[in-house]
């Protein structure tokens, strides 16, 4: 499968985030590495997939959940 490989701030312009959002609110809680990022040659660099990113925010929004937003960044499901 091909990849559309993204830098943070590439990313933050397709979705519309801030760059330090993603880095401190989204990374690690809601974008996973090997699901959503990875660090090529095992380097600092991230690189985000944007298949798999694009992937789970259309699935999140096809499924009929209630979701209220927490004050630390998760979500409560009910």
């Amino acid at each position: 499968m091909s990849y559309t490989y993204l830098t943070t701030d590439a990313l933050a312009a397709r979705i519309h985030y801030e760059p330090t959002t993603i880095r401190s609110c989204l990374k690690d809680s809601v974008l996973l590495e090997g699901t959503h990022y990875i660090r090529p040659f095992g380097g600092r660099k991230i690189l985000y997939l944007w298949e798999n990113i694009e992937r789970d925010m259309l699935s999140d929004m096809a499924e009929d959940r209630i979701s209220i937003p927490l004050a630390s960044g998760g979500v409560c499901n009910g």
